[in-house]
């Protein structure tokens, strides 16, 4: 169950009280524990409750920091019937899903997200993950928590590149879903940032993920709509940190859609107006990525390790015929990827 929440304490307790469990293990990061967990630790229902803070960042999120967790509960006798409260953003609910779909063959676990990029992205859906030498969420599962609370309420405390990095999934989210959803989404407003509206565009686009990932749990077929913009922005984004000039997940998934939305323009007719539309975006509120031709071998080796790849041979993208009309499976050319990263780079 996903609750958009405006009171995350009140509507936190209810969820908890009606659950069954024998121990509650809160995971955050720096930040979230004290701008988030402080906000919640009066909740009778949290009262004894084990802390576990892990530094903040995507580098956390490592098969290292997954053995310290796991040491943690072991030593504090956790059990199957324990519950693992992951407060945070998307890099914390990765994790803690991750830690409890493995820890004695699977936890209990319950998101509370705290941003908007966790809200569209991570938390909702299903998938865990840590990255491993330098690609992005290698090693995971599918793994559902209990429950995710959208904790809208906490959003005040984010900046404006988080924001905006939240904004970018949303937008991948309207693309694929219908011409209706992307006029609403791509008219708000980047410079005034209202909250308000955000959230009202928020509800429908969680549905839209909840949507397809429960006609397709596990990722066989329809779900694979929900990697437009990923091949190209995880490489882009595992490129960053391998040449430490880390850019935000949702800064690296806004340069993956817009290639990846020229590709679909060059192999499948998708309209020229929105992709105009989408690199005018881009180029006002995101910039555009740091890389240089020299980079294109090593961002095509990353997106040769990408998970999503059926052999080592193709690249698989999930592409766009127009709006609302996503295609999977598809491939390109060595030459094709490098013209999009051109355009990303000139156009």
């Amino acid at each position: 169950m996903v609750v958009v929440s405006q009171h995350t304490p009140q509507d936190l307790q209810h969820l908890l009280m009606g659950m069954n469990y024998d121990r509650i293990f809160i995971l955050s990061d720096n930040n979230t524990r004290k701008q988030c967990v402080e906000a919640l630790m009066h909740l009778p229902a949290l009262q004894g409750a084990v802390q576990m803070v892990v530094n903040t960042g995507e580098m956390t999120k490592s098969l290292e920091t997954a053995a310290y967790l796991w040491r943690i509960l072991k030593d504090e006798a956790a059990t199957r019937h324990s519950l693992l409260l992951s407060v945070g953003g998307g890099m914390i609910t990765d994790l803690g899903g991750f830690v409890a779909a493995a820890f004695k063959r699977g936890m209990q676990c319950v998101h509370v997200s705290t941003s908007l990029l966790g809200a569209v992205d991570a938390a909702t859906g299903g998938k865990t993950g840590v990255n491993f030498e330098g690609y992005k969420n290698m090693i995971g599962f599918f793994y559902q928590p209990k429950h995710v609370i959208v904790a809208v309420d906490f959003f005040a405390t984010l900046d404006t590149q988080q924001l905006l990095s939240g904004y970018a999934e949303m937008l991948k989210h309207a693309l694929i879903a219908s011409k209706e959803d992307w006029l609403k989404t791509i008219a708000w407003d980047t410079e005034t940032m209202a909250i308000d509206q955000l959230s009202i565009l928020l509800e429908r686009n969680i549905a839209i993920k909840q949507h397809i990932v429960d006609m397709d749990p596990e990722e066989q077929s329809l779900r694979k709509v929900l990697n437009f913009g990923h091949t190209i922005g995880h490489a882009i984004e595992s490129w960053t940190h391998q040449t430490q000039q880390p850019q935000p997940h949702g800064y690296a998934v806004m340069w993956g859609i817009v290639a990846e939305v020229f590709l679909s323009h060059k192999k499948l007719g998708f309209p020229v107006t929105y992709l105009q539309q989408l690199m005018s975006l881009m180029k006002q509120a995101y910039g555009r990525p740091a890389f240089t031709c020299k980079d294109y071998e090593l961002l095509c080796e990353l997106m040769q390790q990408d998970k999503k790849n059926m052999d080592a041979e193709h690249i698989n993208f999930t592409l766009l015929r127009n709006l609302g009309l996503p295609e999977i499976n598809q491939t390109a050319t060595q030459e094709e990827i490098h013209e999009a990263l051109d355009f990303l780079r000139e156009g």
